[in-house]
């Protein structure tokens, strides 16, 4: 199977809206609800047995078996029946709610996230149908269960011969929006490496260094922008508390914040495009991108993005057939791409690369990105070569030929 995700503006007509925005909050409440009980059993058993909690707890039976989707979505059939503000939602809708509840907590359990929290009013902004009817699209209107025909832009057109699997709603500052999951009956097959290869070191100071010598700049979407986002929140504080001149300045944050997000996706976007047309095969570093966003840079770790670029990058070397690899980042500053010596760089600012051992002499991150390509051409099983010009050229291994 091969899925695509389609992204189009709605527009909906006044009466759609009001249907939206009902959505939202039932799906909201019965997320803090369901919650809530999950919240509880688990402060039941937090304190010892031969001790009491110094908060109020609620004291649940020790067979209370622990909350589940499964369990929660029965408990949620039954009490649909007797409220009326829930049956004026689908249920599959109140369904997946419990299974975006249910990924929270396995994230939690497997990737270390935080305990998920209560959304207060206006923090739900989408919800998901996870079964269309049958020709959904008629025109230029999508049809949804239990609310009709909604008109869209189509930006694009929907490819023959895919199967609309899936829709999400989602409320954004500048309107509504609608992505479609597009599905086809077929495997297709993983890029083979091929072609020249180049290395890519992220950074700072320049957003993108490439091992055959180009370095792209840092937009910094978000530092431009913060002393206007900052003017705007300050007027937000000034405002009274439920008043409607609140709310306006509070969409006015939430669209310079959006035009952040989206100068940022943009650059990412053209950026791993131009990459694909230069390459067969890209190679980039293995960050830990949680630990960088804590650190003394991560305001401007987050402002650069890197895990959307490579996100980004990845998906768009798979549609261009274009193979992608990450590398060990271990050492890639401090290590000669012509000699494979630590150089042992230790500041920062030391922006050049100057090998004591063989006298080869570039920029520090270029230097990075060629390591980083000869890394990645090793672990394919390719011999490296370094030409003159710091391009690198690929042989597969061989007897004769093996690995350096």
């Amino acid at each position: 199977m091969f899925n695509l995700t389609y992204e189009f503006k709605l527009k909906p007509t006044k009466n759609q809206v009001a249907v939206f925005e009902d959505w939202l909050e039932q799906n909201r409440r019965v997320y803090n609800y369901a919650l809530a009980e999950r919240k509880d059993w688990f402060k039941s058993r937090s304190c010892q047995i031969n001790a009491c909690s110094l908060r109020s707890e609620y004291i649940i039976p020790a067979d209370t078996p622990r909350p589940t989707y499964n369990q929660q979505a029965i408990q949620l059939t039954a009490y649909r029946k007797t409220s009326q503000n829930l049956q004026r939602v689908h249920s599959q809708v109140l369904q997946q709610t419990l299974k975006r509840l249910e990924k929270a907590f396995v994230s939690m359990w497997e990737q270390e996230h935080g305990f998920p929290r209560f959304k207060k009013l206006g923090r739900m902004r989408s919800f998901v149908f996870p079964q269309l009817g049958k020709d959904p699209i008629q025109g230029t209107a999508v049809k949804l269960p239990m609310i009709g025909l909604v008109r869209f832009n189509q930006s694009r057109p929907i490819p023959e011969g895919a199967t609309i699997k899936q829709a999400r709603v989602v409320k954004r500052a500048s309107g509504w929006y609608v992505m479609l999951t597009l599905e086809w009956d077929l495997d297709v097959p993983q890029p083979m490496p091929h072609g020249e290869a180049i290395g890519i070191d992220v950074g700072i100071s320049h957003f993108a260094a490439v091992s055959n010598g180009k370095l792209f700049p840092n937009p910094r979407p978000f530092k431009h922008l913060e002393r206007k986002l900052k003017l705007l929140q300050h007027r937000v504080t000034r405002k009274k508390l439920g008043s409607n001149n609140r709310k306006k300045a509070q969409a006015k944050v939430s669209r310079l914040h959006e035009r952040i997000a989206n100068i940022r996706k943009n650059y990412h976007s053209r950026l791993a495009h131009h990459l694909c047309d230069e390459a067969g095969m890209i190679f980039a570093e293995s960050l830990n991108l949680k630990a960088l966003a804590k650190g003394m840079l991560g305001k401007h770790c987050l402002d650069a993005g890197w895990g959307q670029f490579l996100q980004i990058l990845e998906q768009c070397c798979f549609k261009r057939g274009v193979f992608f690899r990450k590398t060990d980042a271990n050492k890639t500053s401090q290590t000669c791409p012509n000699c494979l010596t630590e150089t042992g760089k230790k500041l920062l600012s030391e922006r050049v690369h100057k090998c004591h051992h063989c006298g080869y002499t570039t920029d520090r991150d270029v230097a990075a990105a060629q390591v980083v390509c000869i890394r990645g051409l090793a672990a394919v099983g390719y011999t490296v070569k370094m030409l003159s010009e710091g391009k690198f050229t690929g042989i597969p291994v061989t007897e004769e030929s093996p690995l350096l």
